[in-house]
């Protein structure tokens, strides 16, 4: 059913195109912005679970 109504819509195939460059440049996006990230940030970020004074801070309610 959905095959006939697709092959009824004409230009359809734009709408896979448009799709297929909506999530190649999201991805080149969200690579690049990844890449550009601060490596001090990062390090932090990583760092938060494991950090063992803000985590007793966390347990005390403080």
């Amino acid at each position: 059913m959905y095959k006939e109504v697709l092959q009824s819509i004409k230009g359809v195939e734009v709408f896979a195109i448009i799709s297929l460059f909506l999530f190649i440049l999201l991805f080149v996006v969200i690579v690049f912005r990844t890449v550009k990230l601060d490596k001090k940030y990062l390090n932090k970020m990583a760092q938060l679970p494991l950090d063992s004074e803000n985590n007793s801070q966390n347990l005390k309610g403080e």
